[in-house]
Order: structure tokens, then C-alpha cells, then sequence
């Protein structure tokens, strides 16, 4: 899996744990694709300050994960030989 597609998938997992600015930021940059810069402007603050705040986001993102487990815990429901609608249901739970 490639490190972006991981990283948006902690953030679906874990972003309730994060704050509303780095919620913001890091939408802004994962799904807005806006640039450091663009984001800097818009919450006028430093391209530095945005770099530092993302670094911070992922950084706990994988944090949470190598704690809490969820995404590792998700992917071995995936592959259990259950049916699909058992799995989905099972998921959700986790993600609630």
C-alpha cells in the first residue's frame, strides 16, 4: 500500500482523535490537494507552521495505529472466510 493511501486510511480511522485545526490542515492538503503554501495563506500562518502541523497529524495517525491496532485488526476481518455482509457489519463496529 502506498504511504499516502495508508496515512488517508488511519485518518478515517483515528481522526475524531485529532484536533479541528489538524483536521482542517490535513484535509486541506490529503483531499483538497491544496499546496503547504495555499493552506498557509488561507489560515495565515507560516508554510513552516503548516509543514510541523501535518508532521505532527501523521505522526500520530501512526501512533494511534501501532497502539490501538485497528486498521491491522480491520484488514485480518477482510481476510476472514465469513460473508460479506458479516464483515462489513464487523467493521463498522470497530469504526464507530
Amino acid at each position: 500500500m502506498e504511504e499516502r493511501d495508508l496515512i488517508i486510511e488511519l485518518y478515517d480511522l483515528y481522526s475524531n482523535l485529532l484536533t479541528d485545526k489538524q483536521k482542517n490542515y490535513f484535509e486541506d492538503y490529503y483531499f483538497m490537494d491544496l499546496s503547504i503554501s495555499e493552506i498557509a495563506s488561507n489560515y495565515s500562518i507560516s508554510r513552516n507552521g503548516v509543514y510541523d502541523q501535518l508532521k505532527r497529524v501523521v505522526d500520530s495517525l501512526k501512533k494511534y495505529e501501532s497502539e490501538l491496532k485497528l486498521k491491522e485488526k480491520i484488514d485480518k476481518i477482510k481476510k476472514l472466510d465469513i460473508d460479506n455482509d458479516t464483515k462489513n457489519l464487523i467493521i463498522d463496529i470497530f469504526k464507530e
